[in-house]
């Protein structure tokens, strides 16, 4: 962000923090101000045209009630990307769950075929000394 965008946030900021507290001869020079600023800011070379709001079937053209010929075209374009993503998910989903699932089976596999018995797994002082022997 340039400086000058920055400098005229920081002063909106300011006044509209501070609106009620202004004079009202200050609020009608900053209205004035501003009409002259965004008159400034049009261009005037290009006219302004009014355009009537209308209601337009979608896909239709000239007014008629035919569609157009293409139209199934653009809703493919939209829905071929949304169902690759959805099949990419859900892809991505499934390979991190056999994932976890083989991870699993992998530690339970090691307790198992391990000589020691389960409860000693669920002692808090073999925790102890198997984080002891780590080191």
């Amino acid at each position: 962000m340039n400086k000058e965008l920055e400098f005229a946030y920081r002063v909106k900021r300011a006044l509209d923090a501070n609106l009620e507290n202004l004079p009202e001869s200050t609020t009608q020079s900053l209205t004035e101000a501003r009409r002259v600023a965004l008159a400034r800011k049009k261009n005037p070379t290009t006219p302004i045209r009014a355009v009537a709001p209308h209601f337009v079937l979608a896909g239709n053209t000239g007014g008629t009630l035919s569609p157009a010929p293409w139209s199934w075209l653009g809703r493919l374009g939209v829905a071929i990307p949304l169902l690759a993503g959805v099949l990419l998910f859900a892809g991505l989903y499934q390979y991190e769950h056999q994932q976890r699932i083989s991870d699993l089976a992998e530690i339970d596999a090691g307790v198992l075929s391990d000589e020691l018995p389960l409860s000693a797994y669920l002692d808090h002082g073999f925790d102890a000394f198997l984080a002891q022997q780590g080191e």
